[in-house]
Order: C-alpha cells, then sequence, then structure tokens
C-alpha cells in the first residue's frame, strides 16, 4: 500500500516539474491571469464550467474569488454554472445535457466577461456548446484541458493543455492552475489592501 501511495505522489510531482519546464504553459497561465484581471477592471464577471470532479473544481475556483484566497478584501464575482439544479434539470430535461451551460453563458453572460471550462478530454459536449455562445457573444474564453485539448482547443482564445492524459492527475493541476491564477487575480487588484496581521 506504500508504494501506491509513493507512486501517486511521485506521479503527481512528475507532472508539476513537466510544467516548470514548458514556458508556454507558464505563459498561458499568465495570460489566463491578465485576461480575468482586465474584466474584473471593467466590471464585467468570470463564469466557470465543468463535469464531475470538473464542476467541484468549478465550485472551488469560484469561492476563492467570491470569499477570499489569501487575505481578506471586496468580493470577486465569479459564478459556477454547475450548482443550480433547478437550472440545469430544467435545461437538461428541455434541451438537452448539451445545453446546460450554453443557455446560462447565453443568458448571464455579456462581452467583455471571462468563461473558463475545465475538461480532462477538451470534448465535453456541453462545454463545447457553451464556447461556441460565448464566441458569439465577444466573452474570452479559457480553457483547461488535457495533453490534446481535444475540440475546445480551436474554441479558446487560451487553452491550458496540460501534458497528461492521466485523469486524476490533470485536475490535480487544472486546481493548482486555478489556485495560482486566484493567488495573482487577488494580489493585483487587492495587493496594497492587504489585512494587516
Amino acid at each position: 500500500m506504500q508504494k501506491i501511495i509513493k507512486d501517486q505522489i511521485r506521479s503527481s510531482l512528475d507532472l508539476e516539474q513537466k510544467l516548470l519546464e514548458m514556458p508556454h504553459i507558464i505563459e498561458e497561465i499568465e495570460k489566463s491571469s491578465h485576461a480575468i484581471i482586465s474584466a474584473y477592471r471593467k466590471r464585467n464577471k468570470l463564469l466557470i464550467a465543468g463535469n464531475g470532479g470538473s464542476a467541484a473544481d468549478a465550485q472551488h475556483i469560484a469561492a476563492e474569488l467570491v470569499n477570499r484566497f489569501g487575505f481578506d478584501r471586496p468580493g470577486l464575482n465569479a459564478i459556477a454554472l454547475t450548482t443550480d439544479t433547478s437550472i440545469l434539470t430544467s435545461v437538461g430535461n428541455d434541451s438537452g445535457f448539451e445545453k446546460i451551460f450554453a443557455r446560462q453563458v447565453d443568458a448571464l453572460g455579456i462581452e467583455g466577461d471571462v468563461f473558463i471550462a475545465l475538461s480532462t478530454s477538451g470534448n465535453s459536449g456541453n462545454l463545447i456548446e457553451a464556447l461556441k455562445v460565448c464566441r458569439g457573444k465577444k466573452i474570452v474564453t479559457i480553457g483547461l484541458t488535457g495533453s490534446t485539448g481535444g475540440k475546445m482547443a480551436g474554441l479558446c482564445d487560451i487553452c491550458i493543455k496540460i501534458p497528461s492524459n492521466d485523469t486524476p492527475r490533470i485536475q490535480e493541476v487544472h486546481m493548482l492552475i486555478g489556485h495560482i491564477i486566484c493567488s495573482i487575480v487577488e494580489e493585483e487588484l487587492f495587493g496594497s489592501h492587504k489585512s494587516e496581521k
């Protein structure tokens, strides 16, 4: 059992080490952070969506921004499109599961907003549909995917492709990137207003 534990930890560390050696991924994280900061400075918002574990990641990122990440500051407008069961089941029942995020983006999104789509395969049909709506509404799109980017790669303004095909490892790195972005956004917007400890 200890071998399994250590192998899992090594696998995670190996992937994170690989990211340090891929400057284009570092640049994409930086570009994503700047896009979100720019949206917030214009009083726009962040929409986030994913399925399964990625739905939980979407909610996690939204919570860090609405509440706080590293220090107390005003809340930031971030909405996880995975949380309203009445909307999800209504749209799923009437229009199909592939429309559950697209309908919300159409209803809530405006030009200048940012949409983050999380998918380890990059091929989630409901995220593809949402990204198409974003394009029509001039919403900036950021994709977090696995190694190929899947169909999402061609629909995202920024697509951060994690160099792995292992779903748990990809999701771990997606959350790491989410935390990095939250840290940068918070620091850039409110760093000079940190509470005295």
